[in-house]
């Protein structure tokens, strides 16, 4: 098959059950780095709190059409898409009407795949301003929102914070997608695990790296996202940290970690092939 100028559209579901460990910060940030190095993106913002929607300055009085109306069908998905500060980065925000979904939703059926069948129009856009990737930044539970999501996911991309229980979360994950694997996307893989807060002046920090890459292998991101106040300072001001301060050491990872999902994901095409 021969390749395309524009490569498919690629959906990642950034999910890790554990709160805390960098989730929204890792698709609002990864997000803006994929459009700074050409990609089309669009974030999905599918946790009632809608912290991605405000880290990417969208306030809550212009959430007119959110995530909550795609899972109920009340609009098409681009409809619901709103621009963000950068080019070539898009948003879906949510607010806390999402948080009242799973029980709307309880007796519908396939109430499992409702992002997936509103993703459809994306993946069957062939024009030249197509999207490439949509990271969906799920809550941290297992919940029909996080089902939604890996439902409708190629793949999960899962932060992990450089601290004592990481693996312990991280097998509550991979029982969650053996799951989801074996009853409703057979094809969900891990794409990347990527460590997050890592503090090179703390030994646990090394160590749990260490851990981490000996269970994992390459599965693991060659890039780390080290513990910068740049990163934490910027959603209160309503903007990525790549915009907020692109010197910074966080910016400057997060752009990294950019092109090695993308040079994964063109040597995986090309193994495809």
């Amino acid at each position: 098959m021969p390749n395309s100028p524009i490569p498919a559209l690629r959906v990642l579901s950034i999910s890790n059950q554990k709160g805390g460990v960098g989730k929204t910060t890792t698709a609002i940030n990864l997000g803006t780095a994929l459009a700074a190095v050409g990609q089309r993106v669009l974030i999905l913002d599918l946790d009632p709190q809608g912290n991605a929607s405000t880290g990417l300055g969208v306030p809550r009085q212009k959430r007119t059409t959110t995530i909550y109306d795609v899972l109920l069908g009340e609009r098409p998905i681009l409809e619901a898409a709103v621009e963000t500060a950068l080019p070539g980065l898009h948003l879906v925000p949510s607010d806390a009407d999402l948080s009242g979904v799973e029980m709307e939703l309880a007796q519908v059926a396939g109430r499992s795949f409702k992002l997936r069948d509103a993703l459809a129009a994306l993946r069957a856009d062939t024009g030249p301003d197509r999207y490439t990737y949509v990271l969906i930044d799920c809550p941290p539970s297992l919940n029909l929102l996080t089902v939604n999501a890996m439902a409708a996911a190629d793949a999960v991309l899962v932060p992990l914070q450089c601290e004592f229980f990481a693996l312990e979360g991280l097998s509550q994950l991979m029982r969650t997608v053996d799951l989801v694997r074996g009853s409703l996307n057979p094809t969900l893989e891990i794409q990347g695990v990527v460590l997050t807060m890592y503090d090179k002046r703390n030994s646990l920090s090394e160590q749990v790296a260490l851990d981490v890459r000996s269970h994992f292998g390459d599965k693991v991101y060659d890039t780390v996202i080290p513990r910068n106040v740049r990163v934490s300072e910027a959603p209160s001001f309503g903007k990525p940290v790549l915009i907020y301060d692109l010197k910074c050491a966080g910016s400057q990872a997060y752009l990294k970690l950019a092109k090695e999902v993308v040079a994964r994901e063109r040597a995986r095409q090309t193994q495809a092939a």
